[in-house]
């Protein structure tokens, strides 16, 4: 018969969703998160194919789907199929999965009950629930050890199903201990149920919101609870992870969603308190590889400010170098533990996990890191891998498009930041600085190589690129913690400078100039000589970026006007 991975309805998880087993074959009645959470801790690669049957698309019955079908897609590949009980739930259901949850059409196989030949299914059957998902929720009749088994799925009357009930039949009902119209009330099901065991129909009772209350008022009727497929205990424990990882996604969806927050660490914070919860550990952090310079950094960690690090050291960078999973419970015998930090913050490490993450191509470009499993035997290289294996898919697919982003917001010739990563860094760490009144100085400048266009008609485009680029190295190096420049576009640059008055941006803007124009510059194989021009200004929180920008294009300017090659921090 069904076992359920829970039985409670959305007003008490883990909710309602069971499963039987056909030969090979695993059957699935909806697919809750609650219930995928359960799933996770089986071996679903035993299963040659997995069904999910879906009742109707409210969220707490499918929410479990679309990630269902990535983890098997991305672990054990064993293949889904999800039955819809009609062609307007099917439609319903490939929207969800491919535009909602982001299935690839090849990650599984989406039918309608009507088109599966298996000989455990006999068919959907139409239900009435609420009117606004009038014609699209179901309840199935199915063929289960010889027995005709009723699920009905959401309903507010068992009538539609009244020809399968007969002596020996298996029914599995919904009932609320609320009177709402739209589901089986237990009161006013009490008798129906009485009369239906008393002709030797077994019922078992599902998708309950109040265990208690609806035990008590079916206790006379013949009915019993639907099984639960783990004990009381482990629902418990696995009720109070849930719903801590699920306040762990919802401050994360409001902070990242609701609040038009551009921090992304806050994103990869929230990723690392995800992964150390689902397998109970002490501390979590996740680190991002730069391979052009051979570091590993903390892009997010528990209890420790940023870390930076060789490539080359630690467990994080053997999992990276290895591209594969490192797990130690006896971290101080390991050749590759960095004792350093533990050193640094007086913290003692007894295990860690490591697993690298990975782009869409399936290049390394990060690791989850997780320490100090919470009991006294460690980590699990089986389950605590298989817990934490969607996470880490996750934690890439942020990290891949934290990448793209900040690439999107580079220029690929000189490295700097371009006129978007200027935009956007005013939205972000220089927001403060456009506050009236707020007393902080910010300055900039713009700069412009003086007569560029005859570096190109010279000596060619390649040359011209050399110089670009060295230009752009020689001003960053001037950069200070608080500054960053930008290719503003062209031969022109701009910096930006926090707590930084007019004279101090001056001053900058005069020994950069001094610098470059006494620096020879190899220019695809000739020795180039070059000078640029500045112009200055304070930033004025009272104007516009685009204002503030024009009065130092203004000054700069002047300075061609000038003569070039010079300072100039003030209108004539």
């Amino acid at each position: 018969m069904l076992k359920f991975l829970g039985r409670g309805s959305a007003f008490n998880a883990p909710h309602n969703s069971a499963y039987f087993v056909s030969g090979n074959e695993l059957v699935l009645l909806d697919c809750s998160m609650s219930a995928f959470a359960s799933l996770k801790e089986k071996d679903l690669s035993a299963y040659d194919r997995i069904y999910v049957l879906v009742t109707h698309t409210h969220g707490d019955h499918v929410s479990g789907i679309g990630m269902l079908v990535d983890y098997l897609f991305f672990t054990s590949k064993t293949p889904v199929t999800v039955v819809a009980p009609s062609a307007e739930v099917r439609e319903d259901l490939k929207f969800l999965l491919s535009r909602l949850e982001g299935c690839e059409d090849s990650w599984y196989e989406l039918t309608e009950s009507g088109e599966l030949d298996k000989e455990w299914l006999t068919g959907a059957v139409p239900v009435t629930h609420s009117e606004e998902l009038k014609g699209r929720c179901f309840g199935y009749c199915l063929k289960i050890e010889g027995k005709t088994v009723i699920y009905t799925g959401d309903s507010n009357t068992l009538e539609p199903f009244g020809k399968y009930l007969e002596s020996g039949s298996v029914l599995y009902t919904e009932v609320s201990a609320h009177k709402s119209g739209v589901h089986l009330y237990c009161e006013d099901l009490a008798g129906q149920v009485r009369d239906l065991t008393s002709r030797g129909v077994k019922v078992f009772l599902m998708h309950l919101d109040d265990e208690e209350k609806i035990k008590e008022i079916m206790k006379d009727t013949g009915a019993e609870l639907a099984p639960l497929d783990k004990g009381e205990d482990d629902m418990e424990d696995d009720k109070k992870i849930l719903d801590r990882i699920f306040d762990i996604s919802d401050s994360l969806y409001k902070d990242m969603c609701m609040n038009n927050s551009k921090d992304h660490a806050l994103l990869f914070s929230y990723l690392t308190e995800l992964g150390k919860t689902i397998v109970d550990a002490d501390r979590a952090s996740f680190w991002k590889w730069d391979k052009r310079k051979g570091e590993i950094w903390t892009m997010s960690a528990t209890g420790v400010d940023k870390i930076v690090m060789p490539d080359s050291k630690g467990l994080v960078g053997k999992a990276l170098r290895n591209k594969t999973t490192v797990i130690t419970n006896d971290p101080y015998s390991d050749p590759d533990f960095n004792q350093e930090i533990d050193r640094q913050t007086g913290y003692k490490t007894r295990s860690v996990l490591v697993l690298p993450v990975a782009d869409i191509n399936g290049d390394c470009i990060g690791a989850l890191q997780i320490i100090n499993k919470n009991n006294e035997s460690g980590f699990d290289d089986g389950s605590d891998i298989k817990k934490l294996s969607l996470a880490a898919l996750v934690c890439g697919i942020a990290l891949e498009s934290e990448t793209f982003l900040e690439e999107s917001h580079h220029d690929k010739l000189t490295g700097l930041k371009n006129r978007m990563g200027f935009y956007f860094d005013f939205g972000g760490k220089y927001k403060e600085y456009l506050l009236p009144g707020s007393g902080k100085t910010m300055s900039v400048f713009i700069c412009d190589i003086d007569k560029f266009k005859r570096v190109n008609d010279t000596y060619g485009h390649n040359a011209g690129d050399d110089v670009l680029a060295f230009v752009a190295q020689l001003v960053e190096s001037e950069c200070s913690d608080t500054d960053c420049v930008y290719r503003w576009g062209g031969e022109e640059f701009v910096m930006v400078m926090r707590d930084t008055d007019l004279d101090g941006a001056a001053a900058k803007a005069e020994r950069i100039r001094v610098k470059l124009m006494e620096s020879d510059i190899e220019a695809d194989g000739n020795i180039l000589r070059c000078t640029m021009s500045f112009g200055c200004n304070l930033f004025d929180p009272e104007k516009t970026i685009e204002e503030n920008i024009s009065v130092a294009d203004g000054r700069l300017y002047l300075a061609k006007e000038g003569g070039r090659n010079r300072v100039v921090k003030a209108d004539a």
